[in-house]
């Protein structure tokens, strides 16, 4: 099952649903390819997140 996404994500949280290294997910962030709230830290908003991971087709393997 599916769990709902958390309005706001630390980007060690995010790593975790993305199953990457927190580096990748500042590399996406940097690259302007998953968006951020600063916060004191950057926080992804659920909703970004969600939008990240269904922009890839699915079945489409990522090429970093």
């Amino acid at each position: 099952m599916v769990e709902p996404y958390k309005p706001l994500y630390s980007v060690k949280e995010a790593a975790k649903v993305l199953l990457v290294n927190p580096s990748t997910v500042y590399q996406y962030i940097n690259e302007g390819k998953l968006l951020y709230v600063p916060l004191g830290s950057k926080k992804i908003r659920g909703i970004d997140l969600e939008k990240f991971i269904n922009s890839y087709p699915e079945g489409e393997v990522m090429k970093l």
